[in-house]
């Protein structure tokens, strides 16, 4: 249990100063954020999660969206491809097909 915990901390922290340091956020901004994806990713690994997220054009999105692997109906990421680490993929179970945001765009969870 501590090292799983400790690795989680690990993960939030990298994220938080991946967010000051390409985003420009300040330390509070960039740790809110940061437990926001965490919190979500694994919320969205136990089940379908109504979550919102300003897209690249500035427009607030309302997604449902899981990583569940039974919940996922398709096939569609491809493994021998690259991993952005600052994307967030996720499937989306309204549209049912994988889609992306940028994790310092994620606003509420609801």
């Amino acid at each position: 249990m501590k090292a799983t915990m400790k690795k989680s901390m690990q993960q939030i922290m990298s994220l938080a100063w991946q967010f000051i340091k390409r985003n420009g956020y300040s330390r509070s901004e960039a740790l809110h954020t940061a437990w926001l994806n965490y919190k979500l990713k694994t919320e969205m690994a136990k089940k379908i999660v109504k979550f919102y997220y300003k897209k690249v054009d500035g427009t607030l999105r309302e997604a449902f969206g899981t990583l569940k692997n039974s919940l996922v109906t398709t096939i569609g990421i491809n493994d021998h491809r690259r991993t952005n680490e600052t994307l967030q993929m996720y499937f989306d179970t309204e549209r049912n097909e994988w889609r992306c945001f940028k994790k310092a765009n994620v606003l509420v969870i609801a």
